[in-house]
């Protein structure tokens, strides 16, 4: 056991101190803190200045109830009556007095029409608020000139009230929905980063020390499955202090910033209603599943002697993985979905699919129960195997980057 602590140890601080976590480190909590802040930096960039648009209204009649409606929803956007003609409008604009000029007019059916000016016309969000704007006036003029009753009007332009009710007892409400989905998505693609990442780190740690000669020495003295699994939780530990540290800055970020950041995204994503059950779920998946993708980089890395040949024997590993993100993403908006159900049982589809059933539906115990020994029973399996791969596989030297070195290494581990 002695041993296992010590290669763990090695493994952990060798990543530790390496110039590529700490630079990827501080560049990913660079991100953190500048996207939970970016509204406020954004703020600091801008001011408190609005953007002025000039305004000349042929009719006399449309300025008023534009300005009112514009202004109400962008207060960002102040319309001002320009006194003068459409010449010096334009200089005005030129010379930058103003962002823009609207005139506006009456076409021969009555109904208004704008032209816009502008130096640039590459501000689509300002046009666009501005069409949408006139378009309600256009609305309300029209029906008006066909006598049509604005109250009227206004009921039949209202949503529809449309209610989802689940006539089963145990199903999850529309609020538990939201919740479940925000914690879901982030476990999904928290375990796909992790495994695209911290798996190719752990097939690379394995082939830099084959390439060194040292794991001959390692193999005489320490058994396979505790190499093996030494390395594996080592770089797991070394993932966790990164992902702490990224958590960790978050939550002060954004618990700095809650009055900037309520609404949007944050309450999609709102977990604080979440049953314990689910985080539970969520540690128990995201557990098993990296040990399952662990194991086989262990065993794809201990089959190459070169870092270049560790991405070509990663390929298909990395290809499973992706496949079940996709299906997952798929699955966000379709949980019940048979191909979904099915997927969920198969082992390196379950640490994500079973999660996502578990959280978005009322999954039997049993189901889970056998997806997760389907999954757990792979693991050993892959855990057996793997030691025997590994053992053989740390041996063999020179260019191997293809899966039919499996029957190679299996065939060293025999000879001891």
């Amino acid at each position: 056991m002695n041993k296992f602590w010590i290669i763990l140890s090695h493994t952990y601080m060798t990543r530790f101190k390496t110039k590529s976590f700490m630079i990827s480190t501080i560049i990913t909590l660079l991100f953190v803190v500048g996207a939970t802040n970016f509204q406020t930096i954004m703020d600091k960039f801008a001011g408190d200045s609005t953007d002025k648009i000039a305004v000349l209204d042929e009719s006399g009649e449309l300025f008023d109830p534009l300005k009112k409606g514009l202004e109400s929803t962008n207060e960002e956007m102040e319309l001002e009556a320009f006194n003068g003609s459409e010449a010096d409008a334009k200089d005005a604009v030129q010379a930058e007095e103003y962002e823009a000029l609207i005139t506006l007019s009456l076409n021969e059916n009555g109904l208004p029409e704008a032209t816009y000016f502008a130096k640039t016309i590459a501000e689509a969000g300002e046009q666009t608020a501005i069409q949408q704007q006139l378009q309600q006036l256009k609305v309300a003029v029209a029906t008006q000139q066909a006598g049509i009753d604005q109250a009227k009007l206004a009921e039949i332009y209202a949503p529809v009230t449309f209610n989802a009710v689940a006539l089963d007892k145990s199903a999850k409400t529309g609020e538990e929905l939201s919740q479940a989905r925000g914690i879901v998505y982030a476990m999904l693609f928290l375990l796909y980063i992790t495994v695209l990442v911290y798996g190719q780190m752990i097939a690379q740690d394995v082939a830099t020390e084959k390439s060194s000669r040292v794991m001959e020495i390692l193999i005489s003295s320490v058994s396979p499955v505790t190499q093996m699994f030494a390395k594996i939780i080592g770089i797991a530990l070394l993932g966790l202090t990164q992902i702490i540290l990224i958590v960790g800055v978050a939550y002060a970020m954004i618990t700095a910033n809650q009055d900037e950041l309520t609404g949007g995204v944050f309450s999609y994503f709102g977990i604080e209603g979440a049953s314990v059950s689910l985080f539970i779920y969520a540690i128990v998946f995201f557990t098993l599943g990296y040990l399952l993708y662990a194991t086989l980089a262990a065993m794809l890395g201990s089959l190459v002697s070169r870092i270049e040949d560790v991405q070509q024997l990663m390929m298909p590993m990395m290809f499973l993985i992706v496949a079940a993100f996709l299906i997952a993403m798929y699955g966000l908006n379709v949980p019940d979905a048979s191909f979904v159900t099915i997927s969920s049982y198969i082992p390196f589809f379950s640490p994500m699919l079973m999660f996502l059933r578990v959280g978005m539906l009322d999954v039997p115990v049993w189901e889970v129960a056998l997806s997760l020994a389907i999954l757990i029973g792979t693991i050993i399996i892959f855990a057996i195997i793997g030691a025997r791969v590994y053992k053989g596989g740390v041996l063999m030297y020179g260019k191997s980057n293809s899966l039919k070195d499996f029957k190679k290494a299996m065939q060293l581990s025999k000879k001891d």
